[in-house]
Formats: C-alpha cells, sequence, structure tokens
C-alpha cells in the first residue's frame, strides 16, 4: 500500500469577487425575524464552509460560523451567524436558497487549490478506513505548531480514554500546553478522579482486575468531590491528586462536563442543562484552531456541527481546521463526516493507542528541535 505523503494543513485564499460571474450581483437581503427563536419564511441556512455576504456592495465574513444557524445583521452592520434558538424577534436575517452568489450569498466550496499536488494530504477529503497508514509525525507536527503560535486546540474526549489507561497522556498533554480546552461528559472526569483517589476505574484496577465493592467507587469518587463544592476545590484539599482534571485545574485549561439522562451524581461542576451545555461547548468551538476528537460518538459529533470547517488568518487567506476524529469504529468516524462534518481526518484505532504513540511522536519532535536548536547555538559564527 503507497502511504500518501502528508503535506501541510491546506490554506487557500478567499474567492475573487472581481470575476465577471460576481459583476451585478445585488446585496444579500434581510428580513426581520416574526418572533423569538422563530427564523423568517426563506432564511439562509448556513454551512460550515466559507461563506460571504454582499453587503452595500462589500463582499462580509460573518462572525463565528457554523452549519444549521441563519446569518444575522446588526444594527452597527456587523454580519453574525445565530441559532435559530438565539434569535430575537425583529433581528434581521439573510433570505435566499442559493449559494452561489447570484441572491448576495456565497458558499466557497472548493477549499484545496487547483494547483495543490495530486498526492497533497488535506482533511477535506480523507475517506475513512482501519487499513488507512497513520501519520503520528504529521499529526505531531500540527500540534506543536498549534502550541507554538498561540492557537486554541480543543480536545474532545469519551470515558474509553480514561479505561484504556491513557489518562496518563491526557494529563500530559495539558500539562505541556497542547490543550486549549476540554470538552466532555459527567462520566471522563468521574472515572479520571476516581482513579485519582481509588486507583480504578470502575471499580477495575490499571490490570484490568475487579476490587471488592469497587462497583460502588465511582459513586464514593463523586460524593467527595460533590462534599468539596466543585473539582477545583477537591484539587486544592488534596482530594484530586493528579490525572486529567487535576492537571487541568492546575494549568488553567477550561473545560466543560456536559451531563446525559444516564449519569450518576453528576459532579458539581456537569452543566445538566443540554442546550447551557451547548452554549458553553459553543464557546470554546468558536476560538478552536484544531479539533481531536477522541472515542465519543456524540460529543464528536455535537461539537463537529458546532465547528467550521476553517480558521481565518490575518492575511485574509484561510486554512483548513485540522479536526481528527478517533474511534475503534469506522461507523463512529463516517458518522460524523456524513453529518456535516467532512473535514474531519479518521483515525480507526483505540484510545490508549493513539494516545500513547501520539504523545511518544510529539516528544520525538520536540527534542529533535531542542537538538537542532542547540546545533545551531554551538555553530561558530563565521566571519
Amino acid at each position: 500500500m503507497r502511504q500518501a505523503r502528508l503535506h501541510a494543513v491546506t490554506t487557500f485564499p478567499p474567492p475573487d469577487f472581481s470575476q465577471p460571474k460576481f459583476a451585478g450581483v445585488p446585496d444579500a437581503r434581510f428580513v426581520p425575524a416574526p418572533a423569538d427563536g422563530v427564523l423568517p419564511e426563506g432564511f439562509f441556512s448556513t454551512t460550515n464552509l466559507p461563506t460571504f455576504v454582499r453587503l452595500q456592495g462589500r463582499w462580509i465574513v460573518p462572525r463565528e460560523p457554523r452549519m444549521d444557524s441563519g446569518l444575522v445583521l446588526d444594527n452597527d452592520g456587523t454580519l453574525w451567524v445565530r441559532e435559530g434558538r438565539r434569535i430575537k424577534r425583529g433581528d434581521l436575517v439573510a433570505v435566499g436558497d442559493k449559494e452561489d452568489g447570484s441572491l448576495g450569498i456565497y458558499v466557497q466550496t472548493q477549499l484545496v487549490p487547483e494547483n495543490a499536488p495530486d498526492d497533497a494530504f488535506t482533511f477535506m477529503s480523507s475517506e475513512v478506513s482501519r487499513e488507512k497508514p497513520i501519520d503520528y509525525q504529521h499529526m505531531a507536527r500540527l500540534l506543536i505548531e498549534e502550541r507554538d503560535r498561540g492557537g486554541y486546540p480543543i480536545w474532545v474526549t469519551g470515558p474509553a480514554l480514561v479505561h484504556s489507561r491513557a489518562r496518563t497522556d491526557m494529563s500530559w498533554f495539558v500539562a505541556n500546553g497542547f490543550v486549549g480546552a476540554l470538552l466532555a461528559g459527567n462520566a471522563v472526569a468521574v472515572h479520571d478522579i476516581e482513579a485519582s483517589i481509588y486507583g480504578t476505574t470502575l471499580g477495575m484496577t490499571n490490570t484490568g482486575e475487579i476490587t471488592q465493592g469497587g462497583h460502588g467507587l465511582h459513586m464514593r469518587a463523586i460524593n467527595r468531590v460533590r462534599a468539596a463544592g466543585s473539582i477545583a476545590n477537591a484539587v486544592q484539599q488534596g482530594i484530586i491528586t493528579d490525572g486529567i482534571m487535576y492537571s487541568c485545574v492546575k494549568h488553567n485549561v477550561p473545560f466543560v462536563l456536559t451531563g446525559s439522562i444516564r449519569d450518576d451524581g453528576p459532579l458539581p461542576d456537569v452543566i445538566t442543562d443540554s442546550v447551557e451545555a451547548q452554549d458553553a461547548m459553543r464557546q470554546h468551538a468558536i476560538k478552536a484552531t484544531m479539533a481531536i476528537l477522541i472515542a465519543t460518538a456524540l460529543h464528536a459529533i455535537a461539537t463537529g456541527n458546532m465547528l467550521p470547517a476553517f480558521v481565518q488568518l490575518p492575511d485574509g487567506n484561510m486554512r483548513e481546521l485540522a479536526t481528527i476524529c478517533v474511534d475503534s469504529s469506522e461507523f463512529v468516524v463516517s458518522k460524523l463526516k456524513d453529518r456535516g462534518t467532512h473535514q474531519a481526518f479518521g483515525v480507526v484505532t483505540n484510545a490508549q493507542d493513539f494516545m500513547h504513540i501520539l504523545r511518544l511522536y510529539v516528544e520525538r519532535e520536540l527534542e529533535s528541535r531542542r537538538a537542532a536548536g542547540a546545533r545551531e547555538t554551538a555553530a561558530p559564527v563565521r566571519a
């Protein structure tokens, strides 16, 4: 099998609006919303692709892009992407059912430059297959570049990451600046905290052995945190002494824990209102410059629906928002792409292997860069 060479994530320019096909097109049309939470008939439904709206003869990029929302024009002329439930009566909402610019709204669907090499790596064109080689070196470089440029990688994890004994690796990524925010459910935090306090997850030791009374240890962990008042308090009081949540608290990495009907407890930090939880996750999705989704179908798809497929660069160009989805099942990765997050790059493997190997490659790349820097510093200066 030929392994494709992986190039840097694709950068692409905005459309050339001086082209003849854009000549004479009208400004986008806006009509007021008829009621709170109700979009007007014929509203333009957004995608996660770069979108440009013509206002007073200029093509504008709306703020906070995501799919399945509306385009709202503020009184000060700022254009926003807003979920239908956030619409207020009288808000000016763009209407139109065409994306080709003819109605003043243009969606850029071609994100790979025409002159890109045939074997150029792009997340957008990635197919899902467990037989596809995994280029950990490339992913490691992406992570390091995101950290070094001050990017905001969001990590979305499921409890399998904790049960598979990858919590030490996740803690390492948090502690070393590779996590902008952690998005997870109650179970991730509960079993991570159980591991810190009792050395088990769901009552199992790190060798997979069942412990006496282990079935209730996660409940005891929840109870101790509830007594402390919060995860941060439990860290400060020495109840939680290591792990993912410990690292988040110690290194000031924000986290959003969302609830579900099956949750035990839940922990005091868990947001149990699903709409409120979505808003909390969205605040981090807006800032995301990279996304790593590991072993969680529902959270991965939810986050994917909030993410644009691109990152706006200061020079006006854009690049793909690198989105890596890791799961032991091809179904989860395929479903994520089918639900609209087509920029997702699928890695079909288990969470433990992925985290161990990715950390190994990141450490190796960092060491290589340190060695190269030392050689440069030691090199004699020529007259």
